[in-house]
């Protein structure tokens, strides 16, 4: 991964994050996560496929006191992750290891939450320039395997919030079937548009009912007819404001 960064400003400029210029770069999917996982004050949270951070200092940046950790497989990114948190004052800690494989004292632990926005795209695409950029995207570990590793980690009773494409839901709820109950926000860009996205949030041997959640518009109007920002009430109190977001 090239070491050539730029700053990001992400919660309307309360965090200023380092990412790399030519690498995969957050933008708007690892805050809405953030903003969906209902942790409290002195819980813990572990997010899987930390990248540089986002998702977890967004999370940080709204919840006081939780002890949050990330995992992530790419060195540089996980460097940058660490060097994130330290410069935005936000406490994390990084492990180095694969979701299949994490390492021995991270498998030892148990927390409240994990978050994990897993790589989507096809592993037979033509890949990315990049190779950072192709390694954060490309899924070369299956969905379910991400979602049996959230699972494991989780204490019983906790947490898994996850981010993906609307295409994968069927294969996120086959994962967490007998394992888990699951509530789903569709995350739609326009009003009466197909959601491309769902934020899926699963309860470690929850036997409650399917929720599927009230779709959350990301931008006003049925089209973008203006340069500038066009975001909803509710997606800038979330992207700028650092507002929760309630999946069911």
């Amino acid at each position: 991964m090239t070491q050539d960064t730029t700053e990001d400003a992400f919660l309307g400029g309360r965090l200023r994050v380092l990412q790399p210029r030519q690498g995969y770069r957050a933008a708007t999917d690892p805050v809405l996560m953030a903003a969906a996982v209902p942790a409290r004050t002195g819980q813990s949270v572990l997010e899987l496929g930390c990248g540089v951070g986002v998702a977890s200092l967004c999370l940080g940046a709204r919840v006081a006191g939780l002890r949050l950790a990330g995992l992530e497989r790419q060195p540089g990114y996980a460097a940058l992750a660490r060097a994130n948190a330290a410069r935005n004052a936000v406490a994390l800690e990084v492990w180095e290891g694969c979701v299949t494989a994490p390492p021995e004292p991270l498998r030892a632990q148990a927390f409240d939450h994990v978050m994990a926005n897993p790589p989507w795209f096809d592993p037979a695409a033509p890949p990315a320039r990049d190779p950072g950029r192709d390694a954060a995207q490309r899924e070369d570990t299956p969905l379910a395997a991400w979602i049996d590793t959230g699972l494991r980690r989780l204490r019983p009773g906790g947490w898994l919030t996850m981010i993906l494409p609307a295409a994968r839901l069927p294969d996120a709820l086959a994962a967490l079937a007998g394992r888990a109950s699951a509530a789903v926000c569709p995350i739609a860009a326009r009003e009466g548009r197909a959601a491309g996205r769902v934020l899926v949030q699963a309860r470690k041997g929850g036997r409650s009912p399917f929720v599927l959640g009230a779709a959350l518009v990301m931008h006003a109007g049925s089209r973008h007819l203006r340069d500038g920002v066009d975001f909803t009430d509710i997606a800038t109190a979330i992207l700028h404001d650092a507002a929760p977001l309630s999946i069911s």
